[in-house]
This record gives C-alpha cells, sequence and structure tokens, in this order.
C-alpha cells in the first residue's frame, strides 16, 4: 500500500469518526472540501498551537531569574500591568467574571430556540404536542417557543448592560486612581517643572489604561467562553460544520500576530514623537528657544508624526481587511458543504439556519479576543513608557513632604 492510500485510509476513518461515509453518490467536490476541513485545517491549526506553546514556554524560561530590587516607578502601583490591576480591582474582577459565566447558557438558549421554532414548530406535523399536563396546538407552540427566546434575549441583554455598566465603573475607578499616583509622582520630583511630557502622559496616554482594567480578565472570559459555547453549539448540529468553523483559525493566528508586532512598533514611535513635540512646545513657551530653529524642528516633529499615523492606519485597516475576508471564507463552506448536508437528509434545514446564525456570533467574539491581543499590546506600551518615564527621574528626586496626595491615593 503507497503512502497516499495509507493517507486515504486514514482520512476515510477520520470522516467515519465523524459520522461521516461516503458512498457512490457523493459528488465529487466534497472530497476536497472534507480533505481541508478533517484533516489539513486541524494539523496545521495543531502546528501553530504547539509553536506558539513551545515559544510561550522558551520565552519564560529565557527569562532572566535574578531577583533584583523592585524600584518605586510610581509609588502605590506594581511595574507590571496586570499586577497594578489586580492590585486595586481584585474583588470587582471576581465579580465581572461571575456576570460572564452566567451569559454562557443564556447564549447557548438563544441558539437552540431558533432551531427548535424552525424544526418542531414550523416544519413538523406532530400536533398537537403535549408537555406536562399541557397540550399545545402548532400556533401555541409557536408562541410559546417564540415567548422562550424573547425571555432568553432579555436576559441576555440585561446581564450585557449589567456587565458593561460595571465594566465603565471599574475603568473610571482605577484611572481616577492611576491618574493621582502619576500626578503625586510629579509632584514629588523637584524638576517636574521641566517634565512638559505629563500634560500628554496625563490627558491621553492613561486613558486607555484605565479602559483596559475592565477588560483584563473580563473581556477573555467572557469573549472566550462565548467562543467556546457556539463552537459547542456548532459541534452538536453536525462535526463537520463545527470543525468546519476553525478552518481559517490557524491563519489568523500566523498572519495577524505578526502584522500587529509591526503596529507596537509604530507605535512605541508615536509615543516618542508626541513626547519630542510636547518638550518643543514647551521651551517655546518659556521663550528658551528663538529664532527659525525650532520652528523648523516644530515642523519635522509634526511630519513624523503624520508619516508615523499614516503608517499605523494603513497597517490596521489591512489587518482588519485581511481577518473580515478570512472570517467570509467560513459561510461559504456552509452554505456548499452544508447545503449538500440538508439535501442528503444528514442535518435539518432548521439546524443549517441556526449554524449560520450561530457563526455570524461566532466571528465577533472572535474579533474582540484578537482586538483585546492588539489593545493589550498597545496598553502595555503605554504602561511600560510611563513607568520608564519615571524611572528615569528617580535618581534625581528628592524626598518632599507628603500630605495631601497620598492620603488622596488612599481613599481612591
Amino acid at each position: 500500500m503507497s503512502l497516499l492510500d495509507r493517507y486515504h485510509d486514514v482520512f476515510h476513518k477520520i470522516s467515519a469518526t465523524f459520522g461521516y461515509h461516503y458512498h457512490e453518490s457523493t459528488p465529487d467536490w466534497v472530497h476536497p472540501f472534507l480533505h481541508l476541513i478533517l484533516v489539513l485545517a486541524p494539523a496545521l491549526l495543531t502546528a501553530v498551537t504547539g509553536f506558539l506553546t513551545i515559544r510561550f514556554i522558551l520565552k519564560q524560561w529565557r527569562r532572566p531569574r535574578v531577583v533584583t530590587p523592585q524600584r518605586d516607578w510610581i509609588r502605590g502601583l506594581d511595574p507590571r500591568l496586570f499586577n497594578a490591576v489586580l492590585r486595586h480591582s481584585r474583588k470587582q474582577q471576581a465579580l465581572m467574571i461571575m456576570l460572564s459565566l452566567i451569559a454562557m447558557p443564556i447564549l447557548y438558549l438563544t441558539l437552540e430556540l431558533p432551531k427548535q421554532i424552525v424544526n418542531n414548530a414550523l416544519d413538523s406535523d406532530r400536533f398537537p404536542v403535549r408537555f406536562w399536563d399541557y397540550e399545545f396546538d402548532q400556533v401555541a407552540f409557536l408562541l410559546v417557543l417564540c415567548g422562550l427566546y424573547l425571555f432568553a434575549i432579555i436576559l441576555s441583554g440585561l446581564n450585557k448592560y449589567i456587565l458593561n455598566v460595571f465594566k465603565g465603573y471599574v475603568a473610571e475607578r482605577f484611572l481616577r486612581r492611576f491618574r493621582l499616583l502619576v500626578f503625586r509622582q510629579w509632584r514629588s520630583d523637584p524638576d517636574s517643572k521641566n517634565q512638559s511630557e505629563i500634560v500628554p502622559i496625563l490627558a491621553q496616554e492613561v486613558e486607555p489604561i484605565g479602559g483596559f482594567a475592565a477588560d483584563v480578565l473580563t473581556l477573555p472570559i467572557m469573549q472566550g467562553g462565548t467562543l467556546a459555547t457556539i463552537l459547542l453549539f456548532m459541534f452538536m448540529q453536525d462535526p463537520v460544520l463545527g470543525a468546519a468553523a476553525l478552518t481559517v483559525l490557524p491563519i489568523q493566528l500566523i498572519l495577524l500576530p505578526k502584522l500587529q508586532r509591526r503596529v507596537n512598533i509604530l507605535s512605541r514611535k508615536r509615543i516618542s514623537e508626541v513626547r519630542q513635540l510636547g518638550r518643543l512646545l514647551s521651551d517655546q513657551l518659556r521663550g528658551e528657544a528663538a529664532g527659525s530653529q525650532p520652528l523648523l524642528r516644530t515642523s519635522t516633529s509634526f511630519r513624523e508624526l503624520e508619516q508615523v499615523r499614516r503608517r499605523i492606519f494603513h497597517l490596521k485597516f489591512f489587518i482588519k481587511s485581511l481577518n473580515n475576508f478570512l472570517t467570509a471564507l467560513t459561510p461559504f463552506l456552509f452554505y456548499s458543504l452544508g447545503g449538500y448536508f440538508v439535501i442528503e437528509g444528514r442535518i435539518s434545514l432548521g439546524a443549517l439556519v441556526a449554524v449560520l446564525a450561530a457563526h455570524k456570533d461566532f466571528s465577533a467574539p472572535l474579533k474582540e479576543l484578537f482586538r483585546y491581543y492588539q489593545t493589550l499590546e498597545d496598553t502595555r506600551i503605554r504602561y511600560h513608557e510611563i513607568t520608564t518615564f519615571f524611572s528615569k527621574v528617580e535618581a534625581n528626586r528628592k524626598e518632599v513632604p507628603r500630605h495631601d496626595f497620598a492620603l488622596e491615593v488612599v481613599h481612591a
């Protein structure tokens, strides 16, 4: 037996495991689709996941393990972003995680009930239906299922509303505390009047950090749980269609992080340019720079900012377009392969409609997880730049009386 014959033998066993058996009437175009969905895409996804896992382990293992004294960059904050967020919002994070987990069974109901409406209320001849001591005709049963669906939608919307409002409270609370700590650190420096960068730091750079504080654990758990729930629902309808939903995921895991790293480099450069511009403008306001040279330097800084932001926009929109295109490929598999399964009688029309509706929701949490990765990297850069800024002036800092600011931070 040749290697190709062995591969086909293994493939047919995998296909049979997923509940699909070839027969003489199977169209030829189904074969490459199933090869892609059941063998090639899972193999690539396994390889990519293994590579990312090994790279993460090696990165952690190669990290220097020498314990160094922690520098007090900003009094009251940890140098690491996650530790700083969890230090001041541990209880709130636990409550948001609980609300996120409650949303998962409600989401499954919103996916299952439309299928039941199509299959058992609209396309069924088994009426009247008895449930406990009650008997329903077709219209009454339809209204009952629609009422349950409406109730599930209301519960889902209410849960999301409460979670989002509470996330806003946590974000603003952490942002206020963070600004007070940065402001106190700036005031404690004897050369603070020369630190013109404090204006963009307090006004712009800390803003995304406050917003990220509410999403640091909740967003990956909420969106990851949503993704897992939708995948479970798809696999329950048909394992082949469930596997088809993961076909383009390996390509997204390979390309999008690489492009995002280029965006991170440009974001760091943009932060540096904004601070440089702040120093130039501050010198001109104090009258320390005269002549045409400051004007030329300011104009050059404007031009550099424009070029950096243009490159960031090009990369960000290219990432978004690429992600949208890859996400749109999966419905093509559902319409073609899933439509054939309906004609063949493998799945019901209601199940296919439910899978298509679920995939519409499937792409949203996937985009949110990629956006979370982008926001995480951007926020880490901002947080690192802020702590690095204050660590540079640590050596020149003098002890000054601490009064109101320390009390404000304690009660923040």
